[in-house]
């Protein structure tokens, strides 16, 4: 998905959750369903994490279009991660992370 797309989803109205904001828009005909995924630096400060979180946003997105989502996807982490434990993404927050985004769709 390119720039522009995901700077149009974004101005679209999120489903939200406590930690993420979920941008759908109506995919273009003939097109296949489309996926963007912004977890900036500054709300999770390891690349380890980053990268975590956006494997796990894409499984599950993935899955949801195959089910029945067939629109265009961006995911937005909206608040910093790890806050108790050291900027550190533990097993407990990455449950909760993964039922708010499971919850929005």
């Amino acid at each position: 998905m390119n720039g522009a797309r995901i700077s149009e989803l974004l101005k679209t109205r999120p489903k939200t959750s406590l930690y993420w904001g979920l941008y759908l828009a109506s995919a273009q005909e003939g097109v296949k369903p489309d996926l963007g995924i912004a977890v900036a630096k500054k709300l999770a400060k390891r690349a380890v994490d980053r990268n975590r979180l956006k494997r796990m946003i894409r499984d599950l997105i993935w899955t949801a279009q195959a089910a029945n989502l067939k629109s265009d996807v961006v995911v937005k982490l909206k608040k910093p991660i790890g806050r108790e434990t050291r900027g550190r993404l533990r097993k407990k927050e990455r449950e909760l992370l993964r039922k708010q985004v499971q919850g929005l769709m």
